[in-house]
């Protein structure tokens, strides 16, 4: 049914391009999208969403204040960003004027429901409350090191070893995410799914499940328009049966977590995540609870591992920041007496490590756009105008690519822009939304880079990864999160204890 309505919203499209073209009537912005009249910039986008980024990119790059107005069939439009300033006013100046709303919720929330990423108002303010508690708890980075470091020593190196000596193929984005999956169980819900073990079938039936809702779930946002996905889901038919059936397989999975921590809250009291929702005040209903496990696995396993998987497709291309890497590496360990367990003192050392990684999110964030709705008309910063129940997005790829914020060399890797006399420096988050800004700023983003840092640390002490194709740019995947089309094949190889 989409191919089919795909088809006639494409043929309008082409009838008044045509039509205007002849009559010289055509009107477009001096820079941004093109706009005709009744289907509004839905040409351009039909065309284009199967490269939704580079194009919105493109357009962005060539408008004055990086803000262009994409015009929908209908009364509501849609404003994207890549501008520090706007970014600012509706994430934290007017954060009350521009939350998620219901329009974008709806788009969601069968597979996230109300969870954190997915509620406004006093519903969000809740889970936020308690979940800060916590990643404010002291005991959190040490929980988090043991976590990684058991996970490293007994799962992932010891496959990085079977394949090293069989010379076998591996899926790095595929192992990456089981390894995240694995550790965001046991730190938020004191659950181990043995993902990466490959010993649990229950685990490995989630994760391909919750991967197809994830993405079937975010190509509605790309739908010709709403009415398409609407009626598929009335009529279960299409994405949106398969969509059904994903969520279900997840739903099962987060329920008999709940129900097992449930049943033994009168002989434990956890400190995990769960255990904090679960002893609230309010008795929240399972439901309630099934929407913050699937929030937090999302937050949990797809960011890091996008994150991870490109960094090392960009070091195989890069010798010259492997080396420094390597070196880093040599340096902190000789200073903590040659242990090869690093402590959180010694991966806080790692000042280029930590550029590289946030150079790699800068040019491929692991959330590359996210979107707000405008509560009550408003003026930007820059004087565009945006009404009541419009959308705006704010667009971090872009940001990344636009010279007027990084240089002309805001296309090229480069980690030194991120270190003043050899430290690391942060960087306005606003400029850089990659951990989203504002109230809403990401509650494990130092648990990420801690994560991060352990997996990369250990693995690049001990083995090379050489990516199969690497001088070929994977193509992405636009899910809720930016993953690699088809995922990331490597080889891997032991190191050399005196290799540089």
């Amino acid at each position: 049914m989409e191919f089919f309505s795909t088809l006639f919203f494409l043929f309008l499209s082409l009838l008044f391009s045509y039509l205007y073209f002849h009559s010289h009537t055509r009107k477009r912005n001096n820079t941004g999208f093109k706009i005709y009249p009744i289907v509004g910039s839905l040409p351009e986008f039909l065309i284009n969403r199967h490269r939704f980024l580079e194009w919105s990119t493109q357009i962005l790059a060539e408008c004055p204040t990086n803000t262009a107005v994409l015009v929908r069939p209908g009364t509501v439009s849609d404003v994207i960003t890549a501008n520090p300033d706007i970014i600012e006013h509706i994430l934290k100046t007017k954060f009350e004027n521009y939350p998620k709303g219901e329009r974008f919720i709806s788009l969601l929330v069968d597979f996230l429901g109300l969870g954190i990423f997915n509620s406004d108002g006093e519903l969000w303010k809740v889970q936020r409350k308690t979940a800060s508690y916590e990643f404010n708890t002291r005991s959190l980075r040490n929980f988090v090191m043991e976590n990684v470091m058991v996970e490293l020593q007994t799962r992932l190196l010891p496959i990085f070893s079977r394949a090293s000596e069989t010379d076998r193929i591996l899926d790095l984005q595929d192992l990456l995410e089981r390894f995240a999956f694995d550790n965001i169980c046991k730190l938020a819900f004191d659950v181990d799914p043995g993902c990466l073990s490959g010993d649990a079938t229950t685990g490995t039936e989630f994760m391909t499940a919750f991967e197809d809702a994830a993405l079937l779930s975010s190509q509605r946002f790309m739908s010709a328009l709403p009415i398409i996905w609407k009626v598929k889901k009335l009529f279960n038919i299409g994405s949106e049966r398969r969509l059904r059936e994903s969520i279900s397989i997840v739903h099962k999975f987060a329920d008999e977590i709940i129900q097992s921590r449930i049943e033994a809250k009168d002989c434990t009291h956890g400190e995990d995540l769960l255990s904090r929702f679960i002893g609230i005040e309010d008795n929240h209903s399972p439901k309630f609870l099934r929407d913050i496990i699937i929030s937090f696995i999302l937050a949990g396993r797809d960011t890091t591992s996008s994150a991870l998987s490109r960094f090392f497709w960009i070091l195989s291309l890069r010798p010259e920041v492997k080396k420094k890497i390597t070196d880093e590496i040599k340096f902190v360990q000789s200073r903590s007496g040659g242990e090869t367990m690093f402590s959180y003192e010694d991966l806080k050392e790692m000042n280029y490590l930590h550029a590289a990684i946030s150079e790699t999110m800068r040019l491929y964030p692991p959330v590359p756009v996210d979107t707000r709705v405008c509560l009550n008309d408003d003026v930007l910063p820059d004087g565009t105008v945006i009404k009541k129940n419009w959308f705006i997005t704010y667009h971090s790829y872009a940001m990344g690519r636009m010279e007027n914020l990084w240089g002309k060399d805001c296309t090229e890797f480069k980690p030194e822009r991120w270190l003043e006399d050899g430290v690391y420096h942060k960087e306005n988050p606003f400029r850089y939304p990659v951990f989203h800004a504002g109230p809403r700023t990401c509650l494990g983003k130092d648990m990420a880079y801690i994560q991060m840092k352990s997996i990369i640390v250990c693995v690049m002490e001990r083995f090379e990864i050489d990516v199969v194709n690497k001088n070929t740019c994977p193509e992405h995947q636009m899910s809720l999160t930016l993953r690699i089309r088809g995922g990331l094949p490597v080889r891997i190889r032991p190191r050399m204890r005196n290799a540089t």
